[in-house]
C-alpha cells in the first residue's frame, strides 16, 4: 500500500493512501489574522499554508478534530471543507457544521473506496485542556484511527489536540500502532490559564510515545500562531536527548511530498 503524507499548515496534513486522499483540520488562511477561539483567548496566525485550496487536489475524507478553534479549522479551511463530501469530526461539530457526520469517541464508520478496502475510521478521546479546566471551556476533540485491510504491522493514530492523559493509555490498549501522527506545540493561553497546557509538549509526546509503541512518529501542530509556547527548535532538542524515540521521530517539511516506507514483517 503507498503511503504519501503532505504537511500543509498547523495540524492540516494531505494523507493519501493508494490514491485515496484525506485531509486532516484544514487550516488554509494565510498568514497575519488575529482570530478569536472562544472564551477570551486569542492568538495571531505567523505561518501560510504550503498550499492554497487551489491547489489542493480532490480530496475524499476531511478528518476535523474539531471545529471550535481556528487553528484547526479557519475561513479558507471551512469553505474547502464544504467541497468535500465526506466529512468526519465530533457530534458538536456535526450540529454546528453542515454537512459533517459526527462521532463519539471510540464510535468507527465505514468508508467503501475501491482504492483502500476495509478503510475504517474510529473516533478516540482527546483532552484539550489543562487537566483542572472543564471540558466546555475548550470544547469536545476527538483524535482517529484509520484501519485499512492490507495493514500487517498496526493502525494509523492521529491524535489531534491533546495533552497527554488517560486516553492516550486506552488508545495503545485497543490498537497496535504503525504510524502516530502527534499533534504538539504546547499551546498556553498565559494571561488567562497561566502555564496551563491544552496540547502535547515535548514531555508528553515522548511519554505518549512510549506507551504508544508506534514504528514512526510524525509530530505536527507544532509552529504557525502566537500561542504555541514550544518553539520545534526546543521540540528537536528534548526529542533528540532520548535515543530510542529519536529513532521513531520523522519530521515533515511543509510543503514537500513525503513517502513512509512500509515496515519489513
Amino acid at each position: 500500500m503507498d503511503i504519501q503524507i503532505t504537511h500543509i499548515d498547523t495540524a492540516c496534513i494531505l494523507l493519501e493512501i493508494n490514491g485515496f486522499k484525506i485531509l486532516t483540520d484544514p487550516t488554509l488562511d494565510k498568514a497575519g489574522g488575529v482570530y478569536h477561539h472562544g472564551f477570551g483567548t486569542f492568538s495571531k496566525k505567523t505561518s501560510d499554508p504550503a498550499l492554497q485550496p487551489v491547489q489542493l487536489p480532490k480530496v475524499d475524507l476531511v478528518l476535523l478534530s474539531h471545529h471550535q478553534h481556528k487553528d484547526n479549522f479557519d475561513i479558507r479551511g471551512k469553505e474547502f471543507t464544504a467541497t468535500v463530501s465526506t466529512v468526519l469530526s465530533t457530534k458538536q461539530a456535526a450540529k454546528a457544521v453542515p454537512g459533517v457526520s459526527g462521532l463519539d469517541d471510540w464510535e468507527s464508520i465505514a468508508i467503501r473506496t475501491p482504492a483502500v478496502p476495509g478503510l475504517k475510521i474510529t473516533a478516540t478521546p482527546a483532552q484539550h485542556r489543562p487537566w483542572w479546566l472543564p471540558e466546555y471551556l475548550s470544547g469536545k476533540v476527538i483524535g482517529f484511527v484509520i484501519e485499512f485491510d492490507s495493514q500487517k504491522n498496526g493502525v494509523i493514530y492521529i491524535s489531534g489536540d491533546t495533552v497527554y492523559f488517560r486516553g492516550i493509555d486506552e488508545v495503545a490498549r485497543r490498537f497496535q500502532i504503525d504510524l502516530a501522527i502527534m499533534h504538539v506545540g504546547s499551546v498556553q493561553f498565559r494571561y488567562l490559564t497561566g502555564f496551563g497546557k491544552y496540547t502535547m509538549d515535548s514531555k508528553d509526546l515522548i511519554k505518549s510515545i512510549r506507551i504508544l509503541k508506534p514504528r514512526l512518529a510524525i509530530p505536527i501542530h507544532s509552529c504557525g500562531w502566537t500561542h504555541f509556547k514550544e518553539s520545534e527548535s526546543a521540540l528537536k532538542n528534548a526529542l533528540a536527548e532520548d535515543l530510542l524515540i529519536s529513532k521513531k521521530i520523522r519530521y515533515l517539511i511543509t510543503g514537500e511530498r513525503t513517502s513512509l516506507p512500509t515496515a519489513k514483517h
